[in-house]
């Protein structure tokens, strides 16, 4: 199971990270909010643990944007503030619970052990335009029924687009949201990319979904 860990406090983060390692747990960890979202929109996780005190966004406005954008990824508030105004704060903006520190690192297994089982339980998280379904529960995509082949890039990809469909997207955007880096103008893997995508979700489709914007980037949208 592959979580993102969100905590910018470096010994705690580690620490945590560690002895969610050894419990069969593969560990994402961002030092502030932005990063942390950048990640949890363009990664395939299971669990978010997120502080709410971070840098640059905190863990309030990081977690209404992640369901604001769809992403439906159980999530749990692991926080000093121990205000129940704080708690019912964190489950109103979609958290699946909220555990406060400092806190014994066996209950802290024991909750992400049952927000798992209630994940299972719940309907799958799809994102939907026109006749193309990506299934973010299952990393999955098709189209008119049919399977997409998608690699775990495409699949990033192809879920930026459709969490901001019908919204032109730079490529500067695009590979910082995607490839987690600063753009070079001489670098033509947007491109490259977007061209992979284009024959695996377009081509043997009626209606093209993924628009070229001159001079810009790309962006996907229902066809005419």
């Amino acid at each position: 199971m592959r979580l993102l860990l969100v905590e910018d406090e470096k010994r705690t983060a580690e620490y945590l990270r560690k002895g969610l390692a050894e419990n069969g747990y593969v560990v994402d960890t961002a030092p502030d909010g932005e990063q942390g979202l950048q990640l949890a929109l363009t990664g395939a996780y299971d669990l978010l643990i997120l502080d709410i005190n971070l840098p640059l966004r905190d863990g309030w406005s990081l977690l209404r944007e992640l369901r604001g954008q769809g992403l439906a990824t159980p999530a749990l508030y692991l926080s000093a503030r121990d205000l129940v105004a704080d708690k019912v704060k964190g489950l109103g903006l979609g958290a699946d619970d909220y555990l406060v520190k400092p806190f014994a690192f066996s209950e802290l297994l024991a909750r992400l052990q049952t927000i798992t089982r209630r994940a299972k339980a719940r309907p799958l998280a799809v994102l939907k335009l026109a006749d193309l379904e990506l299934n973010l529960t299952e990393h999955s995509a098709t189209r008119g029924g049919r399977r997409l082949d998608l690699t775990r890039r495409d699949f990033a990809l192809l879920s930026l687009l459709l969490r901001r469909r019908g919204e032109p997207l730079s490529r500067a955007l695009i590979l910082e949201q995607v490839w987690d880096m600063n753009f070079d103008t001489e670098t033509n893997v947007v491109d490259v990319a977007i061209g992979r995508l284009r024959r695996k979700v377009d081509e043997g489709f009626r209606g093209r979904l993924i628009h070229t914007v001159r001079g810009f980037g790309y962006s996907l949208k229902a066809p005419d």
